[in-house]
């Protein structure tokens, strides 16, 4: 018996010293060059024993040294900012859309956005992964860039990332947040791959993990983008904008039926639509908004 008394002492203890730790965000941004608390655990509904693996701060320096340092292959047809052209087909859309979102970030508060899409096969990823490398080209940005769509992850192709971990395995508890964050030939751009087939990807976005994952991450990125599946055909995208400040809907020019892109705004709710995405427009026919885009002469992007 007294053995089982002094376990149930040290974990009383221990409970108690992470109570007591200093958890609030830092009053800086995630660009300054200091080291962050983490974010209070007390945002999840994760039980303690099922939380993953993780050191007790999360600072930049942690995540500059233990995140993965990979050797990544961009598709050269799809990822337009890791070349050395500045003025490929869709890059000053991209440019253009990333000035109109700092315009929005002036109004409200805006680092993690979703892009999703009605229907699959629209250009969300594509969008996804070229926003995040638009958000980085500025000097001294930091961006975590999340394949959230579990059911058909493309964003490690185009990446010419590896597969994984990732997200699904860090949602499963098997590990910790620097296990699965990839580090490129593009500085300060961070990669989440979706990592595993999971059978219920609904089911393991809503356990409460993801929530955490992103109230622990925030501060040490400027940005947070992740790519979600298809809004009208599964649940998940819904799901996820709840842990997000933002949505931005790809639609493709010509091929979206109208009913069904108002359905997929439906699917958001009141959650906040920041605008749409106007995918596959031919060279010459692009016309701007506050709210709509094209993205030049893309044809068969994903």
């Amino acid at each position: 018996m007294s053995r089982i008394h002094e376990a149930l002492k040290k974990a009383e203890q221990e409970r108690a010293a992470a109570q007591g730790m200093g958890l609030d965000s830092p009053a800086g941004g995630a660009g300054a060059d200091t080291h962050f608390a983490a974010v209070s655990t007390g945002e999840t509904d994760m039980p303690a024993a099922a939380a993953p693996a993780f050191s007790q701060q999360l600072t930049v320096d942690a995540l500059l040294t233990r995140s993965q340092s990979a050797n990544w292959h961009p598709d050269p047809q799809t990822m337009l900012f890791f070349g050395a052209q500045d003025n490929a087909p869709g890059m000053e859309e991209f440019r253009t859309l990333r000035s109109r979102l700092y315009q929005l970030r002036e109004k409200m508060p805006l680092k993690k956005l979703l892009v999703s899409s009605p229907l699959p096969r629209e250009g969300k990823s594509f969008v996804a992964a070229n926003l995040a490398q638009v958000l980085v080209k500025q000097h001294g940005r930091r961006v975590l860039l999340i394949d959230g769509d579990l059911r058909g992850p493309k964003l490690h192709r185009v990446l010419g990332a590896s597969e994984g971990p990732g997200l699904s395995d860090y949602l499963t508890g098997e590990v910790d947040e620097f296990t699965v964050m990839q580090r490129g030939s593009m500085d300060n751009l961070f990669f989440l791959s979706a990592g595993k087939r999971v059978s219920s990807p609904a089911e393991l976005v809503a356990n409460g993990r993801l929530k955490f994952l992103m109230n622990r991450v925030s501060a040490l990125f400027d940005w947070i983008v992740v790519d979600s599946p298809p809004a009208v055909t599964v649940s998940d995208a819904s799901l996820l904008a709840n842990f997000c400040d933002g949505v931005l809907l790809v639609v493709r020019s010509t091929m979206t039926p109208c009913d069904t892109a108002r359905r997929a705004r439906m699917e958001f709710g009141d959650k906040q639509l920041l605008g749409v995405v106007l995918n596959g427009v031919e060279a010459g026919a692009s016309t701007y908004s506050h709210y709509y885009y094209s993205y030049g002469q893309e044809e068969s992007r994903q």
